[in-house]
């Protein structure tokens, strides 16, 4: 069976991305599940089915998304391992740009939009450092000085990582993405699952319910900004 992560910032076309792969690849979509987990809602079931693809929606409402997906991804395999699938592929919110889903040893993909602009790549941080695949939708708007600049910025943060190109309306070049796919680790329930960068702290008052703001309010894990004239207590 094979376990993987596909994270990326909202509407960068990650659904698109995995339903091309699937089809276009000659995957057995009756030996695969995709896992979609969001926020609040979850408007692909229907795209999915339409493709014949199955799929569970997991939402983790008032809990961080990444959180959720470190919570319960040890079940998700375990799922997998007993209804005996080839493939889980798990579709991550992917809210937080400081957070990565990304696990040890199994094989993550972050999706990005190009037209989210060329500074894109530098406000990533793990969830583009550790990715193993770098997919780059909507190439096709943009001029090839323009892709150059954003891969060159992919580079200096990821010098590992594949990055391919892929259409989201056509599916152009999917299958060399589903090929990745194929060739990507077995899962092994010997092998402990781990992510690849530890989660943002962030137990404090308003994790707790505290809804009023500022310093007063503020206990835990806090940050102050550095300014001048009003000093750290």
């Amino acid at each position: 069976m094979k376990l993987i992560i596909v994270g990326g910032p909202p509407s960068v076309g990650k659904t698109s991305v995995i339903i091309h792969t699937i089809n276009n690849s000659g995957i057995n979509k009756s030996g695969t599940t995709v896992f979609k987990l969001d926020c609040l809602v979850a408007n692909d079931y229907e795209i999915y089915k339409k493709n014949k693809i199955k799929v569970i929606t997991g939402l983790s409402t008032n809990i961080c998304p990444d959180h959720f997906l470190a919570t319960n991804i040890e079940r998700v395999a375990k799922y997998g391992l007993k209804n005996k699938l080839n493939y889980i592929i798990v579709e991550s919110a992917g809210l937080c740009n400081r957070c990565s889903p990304h696990l040890r040893s199994f094989l993550g993909v972050t999706v990005l939009d190009v037209l989210s602009g060329i500074h894109t790549p530098k406000k990533m941080g793990p969830l583009l450092k550790a990715a193993d695949i770098v997919v780059l939708t909507r190439s096709d708007l943009i001029s090839q000085a323009e892709r150059e600049v954003f891969r060159t910025r992919i580079r200096n943060l990821n010098r590992k990582a594949k990055i391919l190109e892929i259409n989201g309306l056509t599916g152009q070049n999917s299958q060399t993405l589903g090929n990745l796919f194929k060739d990507a680790t077995d899962f092994d329930e010997s092998i402990p699952l781990s992510l690849k960068y530890a989660m943002p702290g962030a137990v404090c008052s308003f994790c707790l319910g505290e809804k009023r703001v500022g310093e007063t309010y503020a206990s835990g894990n806090v940050k102050l900004m550095e300014l001048k004239g009003f000093p750290n207590q």
